[in-house]
């Protein structure tokens, strides 16, 4: 079920403006647009948003956060090669344990 932007909004707790710059800088990108032009979002959109929504917090730039959408389109993607996807999952592995590690600050 493809949905707006303004219920993407709603469901992320994002501000539509924040949904049109992730997708202006390429972080996050609707899966398709209407007839009317109109941003469409699938379910899988939602949780790459939230994900993104996730590391934030946590301080990771806009082009980490890239890196991590790109690694995981990677592993996503039945065309990818194994070498392509080993690394994106080494990656992903160590963003892992970056994550946890600023995690573990905020929380002293």
């Amino acid at each position: 079920m493809a949905m707006h932007i303004g219920e993407v909004a709603a469901r992320t707790d994002l501000s539509l403006r924040s949904l049109r710059h992730w997708e202006d800088v390429g972080l996050v990108v609707p899966s398709g647009r209407s007839e009317g032009g109109f941003r469409l979002y699938a379910e899988e959109d939602v949780e790459r948003i939230l994900f993104v929504r996730r590391m934030k917090p946590l301080g990771f730039t806009l082009d980490e956060m890239k890196a991590v959408m790109a690694d995981l389109a990677a592993l996503r993607d039945p065309g990818a090669g194994a070498d392509d996807r080993a690394r994106a999952g080494e990656h992903l592995a160590d963003v892992q344990r970056d994550a946890a590690e600023r995690l573990s600050l905020i929380h002293i």
